[in-house]
């Protein structure tokens, strides 16, 4: 009977006080659980109910399991293509392959570490609330275990800022810190190679209303002897254009050994960008360009999904 409570996906109050009592809820307490949980009041948790539970609680945690699911399936397609080609790559092929798979694996044990670590010192920390007040300079004497101290002090140097880290010694261990920096290096240089966009599968939109936005390219030639002036009337163009509300982003690029400029501009939509041309600003790089250029600006303008569009606060 039991195990048909498992693999119906049901569980009992008795299954669930087994399943997720952690040593600090008492009996009763999880028994409120159980019934908050159980919102079709059948006396059994089922799966929808949990993941409705666990789903407005989520918070921070949801960008977290989220990234673990992306991080699941790049790692599973990684194995794959390595299942199909390490046996034919050559020996230096073979090497780096070895040597990606070992740094991947020692970042996982060092994240899984640093999160079981957290675990018990949380745990701990709610175990001595329970026993009464603890004088702080008890607490960080106390706070966790052997084993977990031990974890602290392996990964400490892995997040000098993390508060729960920050509880365990200070003694300099560079030996993680200089394996994340090196495999960072390696991956931003591997990244630079390959360009992605987001989403690869089919998109669905509910509608057409900001789902997409609109990228402006324009190609300019300026004339050798213009190029300091045009420089200082794109700067400020620039500057004015990426103070507008809906403008994204902005960026140039010269081609090398050329006079030729390439402007990149991303607007939140076609009015936005039709109300940019209309400024001041706007115009008046348009009349300096009659002045700097050798050919006519040439410029194309496309609308790209919005959900390509990854705003990052760094």
């Amino acid at each position: 009977e039991c195990k048909k409570h498992y693999y119906d996906g049901k569980l009992s109050l008795d299954e669930f006080r087994a399943y997720f009592s952690d040593g600090v809820l008492t009996a009763e307490e999880l028994r409120v659980l159980f019934h908050t949980i159980d919102t079709h009041n059948t006396d059994n948790v089922d799966t929808d109910e949990l993941c409705e539970y666990f789903s407005q609680h989520l918070g921070e945690y949801e960008n977290v399991l989220g990234a673990l699911e992306d991080l699941n399936m790049s790692i599973l397609k990684a194995m794959d293509k390595t299942k199909k080609e390490y046996q034919n790559s050559t020996h230096l092929e073979q090497f780096v392959t070895r040597f990606l798979l070992k740094e991947t694996a020692n970042q996982l044990h060092s994240l899984q570490s640093s999160l079981e670590c957290a675990m018990e010192t949380t745990a701990e920390q709610t175990r001595q609330e329970k026993q009464g007040p603890v004088k702080p300079e008890q607490l960080s004497i106390q706070w966790s275990g052997r084993r977990s101290y031990r974890r602290l002090q392996r990964n400490s140097s892995l997040s000098p800022n993390n508060p729960l880290l920050s509880l365990a010694h200070s003694g300099e261990d560079s030996q993680w810190l200089t394996q994340v920096n090196r495999l960072q290096k390696l991956i931003d240089r591997l990244e630079k190679k390959e360009i992605r966009l987001e989403p690869m599968e089919e998109e669905v939109l509910e509608s057409t209303n900001k789902s997409h936005i609109l990228m402006v390219q324009r190609q300019l030639s300026v004339l050798e002897e213009e190029q300091e002036e045009f420089r200082l009337a794109l700067r400020q163009y620039m500057e004015s254009a990426c103070s507008q509300t809906g403008c994204l982003h902005i960026a140039v690029q010269r081609l090398a050994n050329e006079s030729r400029f390439i402007l990149y501009e991303f607007w939140e939509h076609n009015n936005v960008w039709k109300n940019h041309l209309q400024t001041n600003y706007s115009k008046s790089f348009q009349r300096g360009n009659v002045d700097f250029l050798e050919t006519p600006e040439m410029m194309t303008t496309m609308l790209v999904p919005a959900s390509w569009w990854v705003i990052n606060n760094n």
